[in-house]
């Protein structure tokens, strides 16, 4: 089974909370804990910033992380986590986002495993089921429809499946924004043209199937969120100050 490097793309702009890696309030920066938690799978050789400021590159370096000082003209993450992938000896490359403090190590594990397991697909992902206080209708949570092979069929910010007769048993899946990428794909995947769903729905992936390659989507039940505002990270504060009362 081949190892994994995880990059953790990372700005200090945030149009919701401006420099939201770097706030410390748990007394470690945000970034810090994406870190730490990367670093515990255990099919992860290695974990990497990869950001364009040289604030967060001082954060990690405290820390004792490696980070790496990339352009500051990428369109995206994928785009950023690509600039450095070229110097870096491994068969996969995960992206982790880097306001995910919460990221559970075991499923970073599973993207990576399922695409070991899929040799026909250049990338893996996470679906979840919706949790019960999750609108499955909003659109800003994505959803994907998988089929038997594993393999996602769409994404889209649309409620899908559509249950015509309302008697289907399938449930939505909300799409999880953890990514494996075969590295060579990864290269590839960032000079290929944009397409028009992509660009329609605003969701990158979709340029993976238009181009006709598989991403392979595991299942597990996803409890955690990406920190988009001051409120989601005061909550996340909370919650952390309490695992550490608790901790045996």
């Amino acid at each position: 089974m081949s190892l994994a490097t995880v990059i953790i793309p990372t700005r200090f702009e945030s149009t919701r909370f401006p420099g939201k890696v770097l706030a410390d309030r748990t007394g470690k920066p945000l970034i810090e804990h994406v870190y730490e938690r990367a670093s515990q799978a255990k099919l992860v050789s290695d974990v990497i910033v990869a950001t364009d400021d040289e604030r967060i590159i001082d954060a990690v370096e405290k820390f004792g992380g490696k980070a790496v000082l990339t352009r500051s003209d990428h369109p995206n993450g994928t785009s950023r986590i690509a600039e450095i992938a070229v110097d870096i000896a491994a068969d996969l490359i995960v992206n982790v986002q880097g306001d995910e403090p919460e990221i559970q190590p075991e499923h970073i594990d599973l993207a990576i495993s399922t695409l070991n397991d899929h040799e026909s697909s250049v990338m893996a992902t996470i679906a979840s089921p919706f949790a019960d206080d999750e609108d499955p209708a909003d659109p800003n949570i994505v959803k994907v429809v998988v089929g038997g092979d594993g393999s996602a069929l769409y994404f889209s910010r649309s409620l899908i499946p559509y249950d015509r007769d309302g008697k289907s048993k399938l449930r939505p899946l909300k799409h999880i924004g953890l990514y494996v990428y075969r590295k060579e794909f990864l290269l590839k995947y960032v000079s290929l043209p944009a397409t028009d769903l992509e660009q329609t729905e605003k969701l990158e992936q979709l340029r993976v199937l238009e181009h006709g390659y598989k991403i392979a989507v595991a299942i597990a039940n996803v409890k955690y969120h990406g920190i988009d505002t001051l409120q989601h990270y005061q909550a996340f504060v909370e919650r952390y100050r309490e695992s550490q009362r608790t901790a045996p």
